[in-house]
């Protein structure tokens, strides 16, 4: 991550990156251990569908990078973070404003590098779901991550 800009910075930042900015995701808040971050996706006409509701495929990029981005703050110097694999399940149309938060706590952030640290790779699993404004289910994602420690290079 850069170095000279705090991750939450950075986080803000993103939601200027054009593929965010298109598709109307934004990130609302990151907690001070960076181990949460929310988002949020307004309904604009340039993100809507052939039948009115949100694009699947901007659901699912609003839920893309951000437990990547929460590992890669926690694990970056010792470890390598890429995103494996994912699925989204939609539930039901989305419409209007929809969230959705990344939680890992700083307990399973360990158990991730003690498990690293002894398998020498992990692939930990998380699930979280798309709500609308009323607090119903629009779509649940599940982020397969590739955790791996780094070796130390030897001189």
């Amino acid at each position: 991550m850069i170095k000279f800009i705090s991750t939450k910075t950075v986080l803000k930042i993103i939601s200027f990156w054009p593929p965010f900015l298109a598709a109307g995701i934004s990130v609302e808040s990151v907690n001070d251990d960076f181990s949460e971050i929310s988002v949020k996706m307004v309904q604009r006409f340039y993100n809507t569908n052939y039948v009115g509701t949100h694009f699947g495929g901007s659901l699912y990029s609003m839920c893309d990078p951000f437990y990547m981005f929460i590992l890669l703050n926690h694990l970056n110097k010792d470890h390598i973070v890429w995103d494996k694999a994912a699925n989204i399940q939609f539930i039901r149309p989305g419409k209007g404003v929809v969230r959705a938060k990344f939680s890992i706590s700083l307990d399973e952030i360990e158990k991730i590098k003690s498990d690293a640290k002894v398998n020498h790779s992990v692939k930990p699993k998380f699930t979280t779901t798309v709500i609308d404004a009323s607090g119903e289910v629009v779509a649940k994602v599940v982020k397969t991550l590739y955790v791996k420690r780094k070796i130390p290079k030897t001189k």
